[in-house]
């Protein structure tokens, strides 16, 4: 299985590069991930709220395959412990999901169109974070999730 991590917008902060870099590099023996930035919109001033949503969701739309599992990292989404995550991460695998699509929107959150496309939302925490550290939360939760599949001591309970 392979999964896709779609962001909107560039990791700018060295050390999260770096961080997020490190659990690329852990999660190379797992799986096979590809990391798509979108770059964020040019001459926002101009457009509401909404019509930079339209904006964004067209472009992230366009990187999704029909066939795709979509999951949205969304505040409104299911919380679910790291052991949770890991559970979920393995049925996936097992079943005839071939490419895991997970997706960060933009700093207004996403268009409709991609809330009616998604499978499934996923919430990292009940707290706001900002979208250039989620980045790194998730390939965090994402690399402990496969040692907690494989049994592998990362993860301590």
């Amino acid at each position: 299985m392979k999964i896709t991590f779609i962001t909107v917008g560039k990791t700018e902060s060295t050390y999260l590069k770096q961080g997020i870099e490190q659990y690329i590099n852990r999660l190379k023996h797992y799986t096979k991930l590809l990391i798509i930035e979108i770059d964020e919109l040019k001459n926002t001033k101009s457009l509401t709220t909404e019509q930079q949503k339209t904006k964004e969701a067209e472009l992230i739309l366009k990187k999704i395959a029909p066939t795709d599992h979509v999951i949205l990292l969304d505040e409104n989404g299911t919380t679910l412990s790291s052991v949770q995550f890991a559970s979920y991460i393995d049925k996936k695998a097992l079943s005839s999901v071939s490419n895991l699509v997970f997706i960060v929107g933009g700093p207004y959150g996403f268009d409709a169109s991609i809330y009616t496309r998604a499978n499934d939302k996923i919430s990292l925490s009940a707290m706001t974070f900002s979208h250039q550290m989620v980045r790194l939360f998730f390939v965090e939760q994402l690399y402990r999730a496969y040692t907690i599949i494989k049994g592998e001591p990362y993860h301590h309970q």
